[in-house]
C-alpha cells in the first residue's frame, strides 16, 4: 500500500509541477512583445526524501520558485547609456533649431548682411554725394542691425521653449518617481511573504529606464529589494516609499531653475548638477551653448556700434553736421542694436567726408568706415568683424555636428545593449516552444503514472474486498 500511494504521490506532484511549468512557459510566450518583460523560468527540485524499506527515496518533484532571468549590472549600464542618449538627442533637437537661425544657405544671413553693409560704404566712397549710395548705406545699416537683433531674439525664443520643456520634464520626473515608490512598497510587501514580485520588478525597471532618459540618476537596490534613486550630487529622489518632488522657479536670468526640496535648509538649486538625460541636454544647450552664441552676438554688436560710431561721428554729412552716430548708442548688446533713426530719416547726416571743407566730394571718411572691414577689432584685436561672424556660424555648425555624432553613437550603443539584454532576458519563441513540448510530454507521462497507480489500487482493493 505504501509503495502504491508513493507512486500516486509521485505522479500527482509531477502532474501539478509540469502544469505550473506549462503556465510559466505560456506566460513567456504571451509577453514576447511586452516592453521590459524579463523571461521567467520555474525552478524544480526533488521532494524531500524519506526512508523506505529500500532505503532513502524521494517521491516526486516540486517547484521552488519562479525565477526572473535578469542581469542587474546590465540594467544599470542601460540606464547610464540611456541618460547619455537622452542628453545628446535633446541637444541635437535644440541645435537643429539654432542652425536654422544662422543658416547661410539661402543667400541671406549674417555674412551676407555684413557684406552688403561694407559694399554700400565702398560704393559711397566712389560717389559720396549720391542719393542712391546713401540710401543703400542707410538700408544696409538697418538690415545689419535687424539681422543681429532678430537672431538674438530667436535665440531667446529657443531658450524660452527650453524652459517650457524643462518644466514638463520635471513633471515627468515627479510622476515617475511616485510610481517607483509605489512599486517599491508592493515589491517589499510581496517578497516579505516569500513570493518573487517578478512583474512588479519588470515594471519598476522599465520606469527607471524612462526616468534615466529624462534626467541623470543613480540607483541601487537595498536589502529589502527596494530601489534607492538619487539625482545630481547624490541627492535622494526615492527611498523606500518616500519621494522628493523636484520643483521649478524662475532664476535671476529669467530662465527655469530646478530645485531639490531640502528639509533642513529649504529648496536648493541643482540645475548646475544635472549633466545628462533630456533635462541635462536642454540645460546645457540653454545655459552654455545658446548663451555663448548670445555673448558673441553681444560682442559683435558692441564693437560694431563703438568702432563705426567713432569713425562716423568724426566725419561730416552733406549738411556740414558732425558728431552723428550711425548706430543708436542708447543701449548695449545685440538686443538693443539699431540704426540711428535720425540718419535713416535724413540721408544728409551720413558722414562721408573727413572734413567740412571736403563736402560734398570728399569720401575719406566713407573709406575709413569701409577700412574697418579688415581692421583687427574683435577678440582683443586678433580678428576682423567678418572673421568673428564666420567663427560664430562655424561654431554653431560644429556643435550641431558634434551633437549628431554623439547622438548616433549613443543610439548604436543602446541598440547593442538592448540586443544583449534580449539575449539574456528576452523571450525566444523557439526556445519556449521546445519547453512547451517538453513540459507537455512530462505532463502526459505523469498523468499516465497517476492513471496506472489508480488502476493498481482499484485492482488491489477488489482483491481485498
Amino acid at each position: 500500500m505504501t509503495h502504491l500511494f508513493g507512486v500516486l504521490s509521485t505522479g500527482t506532484s509531477a502532474l501539478l509541477t509540469q502544469q505550473r511549468a506549462i503556465n510559466v512557459t505560456g506566460n513567456n510566450i504571451a509577453n514576447v512583445n511586452t516592453p521590459g518583460y524579463s523571461r521567467q523560468k520555474l525552478n524544480l527540485e526533488t521532494n524531500t526524501p524519506v526512508y523506505t524499506a529500500a532505503g532513502l527515496m524521494s517521491f516526486g518533484v516540486n517547484s521552488t520558485d519562479i525565477e526572473r532571468v535578469y542581469d542587474r549590472f546590465l540594467g544599470v549600464q542601460l540606464n547610464n547609456e540611456n541618460a547619455s542618449l537622452g542628453r545628446w538627442e535633446a541637444q541635437q533637437g535644440i541645435l537643429d533649431r539654432v542652425e536654422v537661425v544662422f543658416d547661410e544657405s539661402d543667400g541671406y544671413g549674417l555674412n551676407q548682411a555684413m557684406s552688403d553693409f561694407w559694399n554700400a560704404w565702398q560704393d559711397l566712397g566712389l560717389n559720396p554725394s549720391g542719393t542712391t549710395e546713401r540710401s543703400m548705406v542707410a538700408a544696409t545699416s538697418q538690415g545689419l542691425a535687424d539681422a543681429i537683433r532678430e537672431k538674438y531674439s530667436e535665440l531667446e525664443q529657443i531658450q524660452e521653449d527650453i524652459d517650457t520643456a524643462v518644466e514638463s520634464g520635471i513633471e515627468t520626473v515627479n510622476r515617475l518617481t511616485a510610481q517607483i515608490a509605489d512599486l517599491n512598497q508592493k515589491i517589499a510587501s510581496m517578497e516579505s511573504g516569500g513570493t518573487n514580485a517578478n512583474d512588479y520588478r519588470d515594471s519598476r525597471d522599465l520606469i527607471l529606464k524612462q526616468l534615466s532618459e529624462t534626467i541623470d540618476i543613480k540607483s541601487y537596490e537595498n536589502a529589502d529589494g527596494q530601489v534607492v534613486v538619487s539625482v545630481a550630487s547624490g541627492r535622494p529622489l526615492v527611498e523606500s516609499g518616500h519621494t522628493w518632488q523636484l520643483q521649478t522657479q524662475t532664476n535671476a536670468d529669467g530662465h527655469t531653475d530646478i530645485l531639490w526640496p531640502d528639509v533642513t535648509s529649504g529648496a536648493v538649486s541643482i540645475s548646475g548638477e544635472i549633466t545628462a538625460g533630456k533635462i541635462g541636454g536642454w540645460l546645457q544647450a540653454r545655459d552654455t551653448m545658446i548663451a555663448g552664441y548670445q555673448d558673441q552676438l553681444d560682442s559683435l554688436a558692441n564693437e560694431l556700434r563703438d568702432q563705426i560710431n567713432a569713425v562716423h561721428a568724426s566725419g561730416f554729412g552733406l549738411d556740414g553736421t558732425t558728431g552723428t552716430n550711425l548706430f543708436d548708442d542708447s543701449g548695449s548688446g545685440a538686443a538693443d542694436f539699431r540704426a540711428n533713426s535720425d540718419v535713416l530719416n535724413d540721408l544728409n547726416l551720413i558722414a562721408a567726408s573727413a572734413t567740412s571743407a571736403g563736402v560734398p566730394g570728399d569720401a575719406d571718411n566713407a573709406m575709413a568706415v569701409y577700412d574697418l572691414r579688415t581692421a583687427m577689432t574683435m577678440n582683443g584685436g586678433t580678428a576682423t568683424f567678418d572673421t568673428s561672424v564666420n567663427t560664430l556660424v562655424s561654431s554653431v555648425g560644429y556643435d550641431v555636428q558634434t551633437a549628431k555624432a554623439n547622438s548616433s553613437h549613443q543610439a548604436d550603443m543602446m541598440t547593442y545593449l538592448e540586443n544583449y539584454r534580449e539575449s539574456v532576458s528576452g523571450v525566444s519563441l523557439d526556445e519556449e516552444m521546445v519547453n512547451l513540448v517538453k513540459f507537455e510530454a512530462a505532463y502526459n507521462a505523469a498523468a499516465k503514472m497517476v492513471s496506472m497507480a489508480d488502476d493498481m489500487l482499484n485492482s488491489l482493493m477488489s482483491i481485498v474486498g
